[in-house]
C-alpha cells in the first residue's frame, strides 16, 4: 500500500516535464473546440459573401446551360466549357476555403499553441497492443469522449428538430416561388441553421475545452520519485552536491587563510571569534576583512597570525561587531570607524616601540556600539551563538 501511495502523481509538473512533453507534441488539444471554430467560421463568411456567391452561382449554372448548338458536337468543346466552369466554381468557393483553413490552423493553437513533433507521428507497436488499447477505450477520457459524442448527437438532433419543426412553414411555402427568390430563401433558411446548429456546438466545446486542459495537466503530473530522479539529473546527486560544496569552502578558506600573514592586525574575542585586517590606503578609506572565523576557524586564523608575526589583539565587543557586520572583502562599517583606528594606531605605535620607539599604552575603553554586538535580527541575548 505504502508503495502504492509513493507511485501516486501528486506532484506538479516541473518546467523540464512540460518543455519535453512540448517537444513530443503532447498539448492540450479539444476537438470540439476546432471543429466549432471551423463551423463558426464558415457560417460567418457564407453570412457575409452569401449572397454575392449565391448570385454568382446563379450567374454560373445559368452560363453551364447556354452552349451553342456547334460546341455541343465539338468533341473539344464540352471538355472546355466544363473545365472553365469548374475553374469558375473552384475561384469561386477560393475565399470561403481560405477563411476555413485559417480556423483550422488556429483553432488547435488557440488552446495548446504552436507544436510540431515528428514523434507524434511515429509508429509505435505499443499502440498495436489490444489491451492497452482497451484500457484507452474505457479509461476517464475515452468515457468523457464517448459521452461528448453521445450529448453531441442528442443535442444537435434536437436542435434540428426544433428548428424543422420552426421553419416548416417556410419550407412548405419554397415551392411556390420563382426559383430565384427560392433559391434565395433557402440559402436564408440554411445559413440561419447553420448559426443555430453552430451555437449548439459552442455549449459542447464550453464544456470540453476545461476538461481538456485539466486531463493534460493531470497526465503531467509527477511522482515524488520522478521529481528526485529529475533533481538528480538536473542538478546532480545531492551527497555529490555536497560534497562539491565542501570543497568549495574549503578552497575559499585556504585562500582566505592565504591573506592572514599580509594583514595588519587580528582582533579577537579571544577564543570565538577572530577577524583580521589590512588598511591600504591605496586601495580603499577604510581598512578591509581579509580573514574571518568562529571557533575553529578563528583558532586556525590566530595561529597562522602568531607564525606570521601579525599582532593579534584582545577585544572582544571589537571582534564580535567585526564578525556579525562584516563579510569577506569588504570594508569595515563607518560605525566602527573609530574603534578600529584606535587599535590600528595602538598596532603602529607598537612597530615604533620596537625599532626604539616609547612603550604604548593600548586602548581599553573602544566605542562600539551594543547592537552591533549581536547577530543581525537578532534579540538583546541570543542563545546557541558564541560569545
Amino acid at each position: 500500500m505504502a508503495e502504492e501511495q509513493a507511485q501516486e502523481r501528486t506532484e506538479e509538473p516541473t518546467p523540464k516535464r512540460l518543455r519535453e512533453a512540448r517537444e513530443k507534441g503532447q498539448v492540450a488539444r479539444s476537438r470540439e473546440l476546432n471543429t466549432t471554430l471551423v463551423l463558426l467560421t464558415g457560417a460567418f463568411a457564407l453570412f457575409f459573401s452569401g449572397p454575392f456567391m449565391l448570385s454568382r452561382l446563379e450567374a454560373l449554372v445559368a452560363g453551364s446551360f447556354e452552349i451553342d448548338r456547334q460546341a455541343i458536337f465539338d468533341t473539344q468543346g464540352l471538355p472546355a466549357v466544363l473545365m472553365s466552369a469548374l475553374g469558375d466554381a473552384l475561384l469561386l468557393i477560393t475565399p470561403l476555403l481560405a477563411f476555413l483553413l485559417a480556423a483550422a490552423i488556429l483553432g488547435p493553437m488557440s488552446l495548446g499553441g504552436w507544436a510540431f513533433s515528428l514523434d507524434a507521428v511515429r509508429p509505435k507497436l505499443e499502440k498495436l497492443d489490444p489491451i492497452k488499447g482497451l484500457g484507452r477505450i474505457f479509461s476517464l477520457k475515452g468515457l468523457m469522449e464517448l459521452a461528448k459524442t453521445l450529448a453531441k448527437f442528442v443535442v444537435v438532433t434536437v436542435a434540428a428538430a426544433l428548428l424543422l419543426w420552426m421553419s416548416e412553414s417556410e419550407l412548405l411555402q419554397l415551392g411556390g416561388q420563382p426559383i430565384s427568390l427560392a433559391l434565395a430563401h433557402t440559402a436564408q433558411i440554411l445559413l440561419w441553421g447553420f448559426f443555430v446548429l453552430t451555437g449548439v456546438l459552442v455549449l459542447i466545446a464550453a464544456i470540453d475545452v476545461p476538461f481538456q486542459l485539466w486531463d493534460h495537466h493531470r497526465q503531467l503530473r509527477m511522482t515524488r520519485q520522478e521529481v528526485k530522479d529529475e533533481l538528480k539529473e538536473t542538478e546532480g546527486n545531492p551527497e555529490m552536491r555536497a560534497k562539491v560544496r565542501q570543497i568549495q569552502r574549503e578552497m575559499a578558506q585556504q585562500r582566505m587563510m592565504a591573506e592572514v600573514p599580509k594583514a595588519d592586525v587580528v582582533i579577537t574575542n579571544p577564543t570565538h571569534f577572530a577577524v583580521a585586517l589590512k588598511y591600504d590606503q591605496r586601495q580603499g578609506s577604510a581598512p578591509r576583512v581579509v580573514a574571518r572565523g568562529a571557533d575553529l576557524v578563528a583558532r586556525e586564523i590566530r595561529s597562522i597570525a602568531l607564525q606570521a608575526n601579525v599582532p593579534v589583539f584582545e577585544a572582544p565587543p571589537l571582534a564580535r561587531a567585526l564578525y556579525w557586520n562584516t563579510r569577506l572583502g569588504q570594508e569595515i562599517p563607518a560605525d566602527l570607524y573609530l574603534a578600529v583606528a584606535q587599535v590600528l594606531a595602538y598596532i603602529y605605535q607598537l612597530r615604533a616601540f620596537r625599532k626604539g620607539g616609547a612603550y604604548p599604552q593600548p586602548p581599553t575603553d573602544l566605542e562600539v556600539p551594543p547592537e552591533m554586538q549581536r547577530p543581525p535580527h537578532a534579540g538583546p541575548e541570543t542563545e546557541g551563538e558564541p560569545t
